[in-house]
């Protein structure tokens, strides 16, 4: 068997088990590499080496976590929920599209992927709780718009991920326009779609039962917030810092530029900084390590061959089959975007491996991005080293309540992949 496949099952299997993601994601990355004939030291070094292509974007959580609990410490969330509690109560349904549409908007009118999570979702635990609102349903309803929109939107994180599939296309011998691959996702994120409804209105639709003493805590600590000057401070920072954001197109400087606008506002005492960034830390840190060591584990498959074995091996067997073809590819990419947790990152890997194998089986240029489109995307959801499931948790977990494997990365798998799997194949036929 191939060392992508054992090594992903290992992970997998672990993480099922409650061993914690990082140490899961560890013995995978050993298990490839010495699967594929390297030495655990040699294992060990390329995974350190990897661990560097990641760096920026674990910095750029930790400073994430400390403005977002910056924003916390304002007051200004608690404020907001408490006027939430009426206006929504008994409104389930609506609360978690609303939060599906949200998350929709951090992906291409405003391009802040994750950063809106750890400042939106902690303050509301409260007004699930107190609406008997399955946190699952949340995770799932937060993957959406994490991911359908870039699938099919191009713009924003959108136009990256459709020009790095036309590129490498390209770069493979295989020619398409950038406006055509919208067609080519349309059919696997109406997927995506009925997978959300489905869990908001069948799966999560009952009442998730919750401490009442908890609750009653809560509600007293909500009596007493009036809007105060430090709240209107707090709104400018997050402006400056979304502004700095975009314009520099850097998360690290965005989320600086509000942690130093927060300490010039005073709105956080200079000497409450120090607990505030080990607060940030522990919110965001687990999400920088788990990102750290996936991207050492996605440069030993990478560099071990152990990908194009897998690949060669499967095209091996496919003989002229294009419906045996295209549900290879898709597990394929499944398999590798599984373990390597990100779709913008497996796409050359794909398109490299995929364009000549749907060449060979008749599939067009519309079919072929389908597949490799949806081959990326359809481990993303469900995988435990992908941000796309790591920042729903890192928001749905803030009182410790939300486990990441069972409460968001078994919903997002079951609810996502299976439809994605189901009309990626449907795409590639009939293109």
């Amino acid at each position: 068997m191939s060392a992508v496949i054992i090594s992903v099952l290992v992970m997998v299997v672990l993480s099922l088990l409650r061993l914690n993601v990082v140490m899961a994601i560890i013995f995978a990355a050993l298990t490839a590499g010495w699967l594929s004939g390297m030495s655990l030291p040699d294992t060990v070094e390329v995974l350190s080496e990897g661990v560097s292509d990641q760096a920026e974007t674990a910095l750029s959580y930790i400073l994430l976590g400390t403005f977002a609990v910056m924003i916390g410490y304002s007051g200004i969330t608690g404020f907001l929920v408490r006027h939430l509690v009426q206006a929504l109560k008994g409104k389930k349904a609506f609360v978690l599209l609303t939060i599906a549409g949200v998350a929709s908007l951090s992906q291409n009118v405003v391009p802040v992927h994750i950063a809106f999570i750890p400042i939106l979702i902690p303050p509301l635990l409260n007004l699930f709780d107190r609406m008997k609102l399955d946190r699952r349903a949340a995770a799932v309803s937060l993957t959406f718009g994490l991911k359908a929109p870039y699938l099919l939107i191009p713009a924003g994180y959108g136009l990256i991920f459709h020009g790095i599939v036309v590129d490498e296309m390209e770069a493979s011998g295989m020619t398409i326009g950038l406006g055509e691959v919208p067609l080519a996702m349309a059919l696997p994120v109406l997927g995506m779609l009925i997978g959300l409804l489905f869990a908001v209105f069948v799966t999560y639709r009952k009442d998730r039962e919750v401490n009442d003493a908890a609750q009653l805590e809560a509600e007293e600590d909500f009596k007493e917030m009036r809007f105060t000057k430090f709240h209107m401070l707090t709104i400018i920072a997050i402006i400056g810092a979304l502004l700095i954001q975009l314009s520099t197109e850097s998360l690290v400087l965005g989320a600086l530029t509000g942690i130093v606008l927060m300490l010039i506002f005073t709105v956080v005492p200079f000497k409450d900084a120090d607990q505030v960034m080990v607060d940030g830390i522990k919110m965001m840190g687990m999400i920088a390590f788990v990102m750290l060591v996936a991207s050492g584990y996605a440069t030993i498959l990478q560099d071990t061959g152990a990908v194009d074995d897998l690949v060669t091996s499967a095209a091996g067997v496919l003989g002229n089959n294009q419906l045996l073809g295209a549900v290879a590819m898709l597990l394929i990419g499944l398999i590798i975007t599984m373990g390597i947790g990100s779709s913008f990152g497996t796409i050359p890997i794909l398109a490299a491996l995929f364009v000549p194998l749907a060449a060979a089986l008749g599939f067009s240029p519309l079919a072929t991005a389908a597949l490799i489109g949806t081959a990326g995307a359809i481990g993303d959801a469900g995988s435990p080293a992908s941000d796309s499931t790591l920042g729903p948790t890192s928001g749905l977990n803030a009182d410790g309540n939300h486990h990441h494997i069972w409460d968001t990365c078994v919903p997002t798998f079951l609810h996502f992949n299976i439809p994605l799997l189901a009309f990626g194949l449907l795409a590639a036929l009939i293109f």
